[in-house]
């Protein structure tokens, strides 16, 4: 029973020294916080300044021909000859190519000639009407035959006119896909007739960018050589909102004068917005993501402070900060992936 009493007394005594000597602890490190002892951190920064940032839509598009259509033969039978080469330049009114039209001649003459007897039985009708000789039913079957025969002329006639294809305009005629002597029909691709002179530029935007687009408005874009940069004029908009990408499409002009771009090539368009004098532009790597949105660190009293921003349009290295900073904070920018609130720094500023 005596060393049961010994055995407990002793614990206890051990739990009591345990408690004082944790107690004794956690009142050292209230009077001395770890903080306080830490060597401030070496970190990167930047002392804002308000910069003029020219703010732009980057976009994708696509040129298109200002006209464009497929060759065909209004009229079906073998092509009697060609009168263009490929890949040249025709004029409007230009005859392409000629389909043969020897049975449609030979029905022309036919209709002709039945005019010519249809016309005078009008005449002898219309005199015998005069002079009572004939009901006027009769006269009117004459008449109908004159008019039906003159009818079916002009129907062969034009015809006729359709077996020489010309060009509806001016522009340059693609590969052919017939030769002498192929048959064709109204289904029948000759080629491809494009002016590319002038051609169109499409491409949609946005739906928050809607109430900036104006037409006449010029924008710049480039090629995938992206060797040089071209200019366009908006001059049409879609009336409403694409539902399904929200977007809104619209095409711009582009001068083509001199031939260096095709209808087809993907564009990289760049739109002006606005122009911010007093921008404050923050590196890309300085932005940390949170849950609610993007915080910075500014320094404050030597120390990190962490700063709930609004962020607005970016370049391939800046971001513009709307809201939560102002200028002549310094902003940390390298190293702030060690930072907390209150951590002690010492800043070494950017160029």
């Amino acid at each position: 029973m005596k060393i049961r009493t010994i055995i407990f007394g002793l614990l206890g005594i051990g739990l009591i020294g345990l408690i004082a000597y944790r107690i004794n602890k956690n009142n050292s490190a209230g009077d001395n916080p770890q903080g306080s002892s830490r060597a401030p951190l070496k970190i990167a920064g930047r002392i804002l300044k308000p910069q003029k940032f020219e703010d732009q839509l980057f976009l994708s598009g696509s040129l298109e021909a200002n006209e464009q259509v497929d060759i065909r033969s209004e009229v079906s039978g073998v092509v009697e000859n060609i009168y263009f080469r490929e890949g040249t330049e025709v004029t409007q009114g230009q005859e392409l190519f000629k389909v043969n039209d020897i049975e449609l001649k030979a029905q022309l003459s036919k209709v002709q000639t039945a005019k010519k007897l249809a016309a005078e039985n009008e005449r002898r009708a219309k005199l015998l009407l005069e002079k009572q000789a004939i009901s006027q039913e009769e006269y009117d079957i004459a008449s109908a035959d004159y008019q039906s025969a003159t009818a079916e002329a002009e129907l062969i006639a034009a015809q006729l006119f359709k077996t020489s294809v010309r060009a509806p305009f001016s522009g340059t005629i693609g590969l052919r896909n017939i030769s002498k002597g192929s048959y064709v029909t109204p289904t029948t691709i000759i080629a491809k007739l494009v002016n590319t002179e002038q051609l169109k530029l499409t491409f949609s935007i946005p739906e928050k960018y809607v109430s900036r687009m104006k037409v006449n408005s010029t924008l710049t874009f480039t090629t995938s050589d992206a060797d040089k940069m071209f200019t366009a004029k908006i001059y049409a908009i879609e009336p409403e909102v694409d539902i399904t990408t929200r977007t809104l499409k619209m095409r711009a002009t582009v001068n083509n004068s001199d031939g260096v771009l095709y209808p087809g090539m993907f564009v990289n368009v760049n739109f002006p917005l606005e122009v911010v004098p007093d921008a404050l532009m923050v590196p890309t790597e300085a932005l940390i993501p949170i849950q609610n949105g993007k915080e910075i660190f500014i320094v404050e009293g030597g120390k990190a402070k962490a700063v709930e921003v609004k962020t607005g349009s970016r370049t391939s290295s800046d971001v513009r900060v709307i809201s939560g900073l102002k200028p002549g904070d310094t902003i940390l920018t390298y190293g702030i992936m060690a930072l907390d609130n209150g951590t002690p720094v010492e800043v070494t500023l950017d160029n």
